[in-house]
């Protein structure tokens, strides 16, 4: 605020607002010692009124309490301030029987000059202060200091959670972070600050008692006034001073308890007021015709409870007309967008666009998806490629879910680049039960399939997953499944989603904080194409690219000798990442269990492998390919009876190849190299491929 007021005629005042504050507080002060002249009291007395008045209209425009974080200290100092204006009326009360004409006023104009009237309005603005306002505002205050600093660590954690998920960056975080201090300093103040308020209601009870019963001992003994002409006196005055006093007080009452029940919103109070109560006509034309039965049907005076049966009737009908109108239009409004969309030509590129991956999902799991129905299939979405990020390395492109009527109500469907890859069937109303090899007994459900890695599952009840779980059963919720599904799907096909512009947007990213590697590499050494090649081949069997620069190290160090592909993909894996595929398949001690290549086939294979300026491949015999199945398939056989993974270890050379033999009968068969392994890794053989 104090910056906007630069270069105006404020701007001296902006500059100089310290100085003047702590001289207004000094004042204050010295009031408290110093006997004031009567026409600067009326001054004072004016100030004291209309800077309450001014706090109450400031509470009313504030859309948000912190916009008067300064009320507290506000409140001290006006509490201050009118113990030092009763002091100083007090003072010339007593010893002059004159404070002045603002007081004079009061109590003569305001209640008539009747003492008795002027002391119950009195008594009347004391109650309304103390036992309503003031009395609710500080409990209000209590909870509201209470409820926040209880919320302040949830608060916390979602502003970090919504840095560490990238909603927010580290700027926005902090200026949350300090809204959040300063919301917990603004409530536990105010909690405090009420009691100033509360104080001060006794205060002016106290106060003006004393100036009575000291007006009528001065008035009587010292003076030798009759005891009617010093009550009359001086108990006008009192009570010309206590409503001087009280109005303000309870100006900044009121005040505080708009400030601490006021809620964070768009709009002031009054656009609040007027937006939440006539919100419904219907509401006025029932209170209208309520209140002209009152009039009509009951001794009450008519004519007033017709003039507001009138008005109200005649709000409530303006602002029925006027929501139908509302209504009529916004009707219009979208018929005639439907109408402009259905004539608008079709654009031809837009047919031509095909999704990375969709989700089609058939009508009975809409709710699914849909979060006002309690669906959180979508951030379900969002994690998981949060979660394929973090694991293999790569930015997945947004999955578009839809609907898709022609699909079986249950059935959802994936698919990549516009071709099905995926078809299961899901029960919204039940659950997914596995044996994971615990299970204890046997439950009846319906048989089904779990689709992510095709194991034997049944549907059941939600009655029965509390006894399957205990029978040692894995119970998944349909979201669940279709999310595991899906993450399944995302990893065995992201060697597919990577894309050269995926590639060129993961190369710039390296290049902020290593762009030495990437000058040298591309395009001097190897393209794009050929780069997304290599990472494509290793997404293929899983491994992670995420330790690019690494990657693109080794690329730099190799390129020079050649441009084949796969050989650069096994001097990657060897020479980058074989401490990433060493960890992934040793178990906890150290060990790995594979299957190994009898000595001679190694050897055949190897010479069988032909090179070529395309590349190099595996050139076999279809018959002897086949007895390579045959041999390997009863090797994996035995191995899955064991409970180990299938893992067949080569030597370097022929990993690649053996790899790319063995993808149409075993695509998920795990081939490494000796070179790919740590030293400290201890190889067990646990089976051999013979022909």
């Amino acid at each position: 605020m104090a910056s906007s007021l630069e270069g105006t005629s404020l701007g001296a005042i902006s500059e100089y607002s310290d100085l003047l504050f702590i001289a207004a507080v000094i004042i204050v002060v010295v009031m408290f010692m110093i006997p004031l002249p009567t026409f600067i009291l009326d001054l004072l007395l004016t100030l004291n009124i209309s800077f309450s008045l001014t706090i109450l209209i400031s509470a009313i425009y504030l859309t948000n309490p912190l916009e008067l974080s300064v009320f507290p200290s506000l409140l001290l100092i006006a509490t201050l301030f009118r113990l030092g204006l009763n002091v100083s009326t007090t003072r010339l009360i007593l010893g002059q029987a004159d404070a002045g004409q603002v007081i004079e006023t009061f109590g003569n104009f305001v209640v008539g000059g009747n003492y008795i009237v002027g002391f119950v309005i009195f008594v009347i603005l004391v109650a309304i202060q103390y036992i309503v306002i003031t009395k609710g505002a500080e409990r209000v205050a209590e909870v509201s200091a209470r409820f926040t600093l209880d919320a302040m660590p949830g608060k916390q954690m979602s502003i970090d959670a919504d840095l560490s998920s990238g909603l927010i960056t580290e700027a926005e975080a902090r200026q949350k972070r300090e809204e959040i201090r300063q919301e917990a300093d603004f409530y536990g103040a105010m909690d405090g600050a009420s009691k100033f308020v509360k104080g001060d209601a006794i205060a002016g009870i106290i106060i003006t008692l004393i100036n009575i019963v000291g007006g009528l001992v001065i008035g009587v003994i010292q003076q030798g006034m009759s005891f009617t002409d010093a009550l009359t006196t001086y108990t006008l005055l009192t009570v010309g001073d206590g409503l001087v006093s009280q109005i303000p007080a309870l100006l900044i009452s009121t005040a505080t308890g708009i400030v601490v029940t006021r809620a964070a919103s768009e709009g002031n109070l009054g656009q609040d007021f007027t937006n939440q109560i006539f919100s419904q006509p219907r509401t006025l034309l029932i209170v209208s015709v309520v209140i002209f039965l009152l009039g009509g049907l009951t001794p009450l005076p008519f004519i007033p409870f017709f003039f507001l049966a009138l008005s109200a009737g005649a709000i409530g009908y303006t602002l029925y007309q006027a929501e139908q109108e509302e209504m009529i239009e916004e009707e219009e409004e979208v018929q005639e967008e439907e109408a402009e969309e259905y004539r608008e030509e079709e654009s031809m590129t837009d047919l031509l666009q095909v999704d990375p991956m969709e989700v089609e999902v058939g009508y009975n799991l809409i709710p699914l998806v849909v979060p006002e129905q309690g669906g959180d299939l979508l951030d379900r979405v969002s994690m998981i490629r949060r979660q394929c990020a973090l694991e293999l390395g790569i930015v997945v492109p947004p999955i578009r879910i839809r609907d898709n009527m022609q699909l079986e109500p249950n059935h959802y469907r994936v698919n990549l680049r516009g071709v099905e890859i995926a078809d299961h069937e899901i029960l919204v109303d039940k659950y997914m039960a596995m044996d994971s090899g615990m299970a204890t007994e046997e439950i009846q459900g319906q048989e089904t399939t779990e689709p992510a890695f095709d194991l034997p599952a049944l549907w059941i009840s939600e009655d029965e997953k509390e006894k399957a779980e205990m029978a040692g059963y894995t119970v998944v919720d349909p979201p669940s499944v279709i999310a595991t599904h899906l993450t399944e799907l995302v990893k065995n096909h992201a060697h597919e989603l990577l894309r050269r512009q995926d590639v060129q947007e993961l190369i710039d990213n390296v290049k902020e904080d290593n762009p030495a590697v990437v000058d040298e590499l591309i395009p001097d050494l190897l393209t794009i194409g050929q780069v997304q090649k290599v990472l494509q081949n290793l997404l293929k069997e899983r491994v992670s690219i995420r330790d690019l620069s690494s990657i693109l190290e080794v690329l730099a160090d190799q390129a020079h000798n050649t441009q084949d592909v796969a050989v650069l993909t096994e001097y990657v894996r060897q020479d980058a990442l074989s401490r990433q595929i060493s960890k992934k398949y040793k178990d906890d001690n150290d060990n790995i269990n594979v299957i190994t290549l009898n000595p001679q086939l190694e050897e055949q294979l190897s010479d069988a492998i032909e090179h070529t300026d395309q590349g190099s491949y595996l050139a076999l015999n279809p018959d002897f390919a086949q007895q390579i199945y045959n041999s390997l398939s009863q090797q994996i056989q035995t191995i899955n009876n064991q409970g180990y993974e299938p893992i067949v270890i080569t030597s370097p050379i022929l990993r690649y190849h053996f790899k790319e033999l063995t993808e149409q009968v075993a695509p998920d068969l795990v081939v490494l190299s000796y070179n790919e392994l740590e030293s400290y890794i201890n190889v067990q053989t646990v089976g051999m491929v013979n022909v």
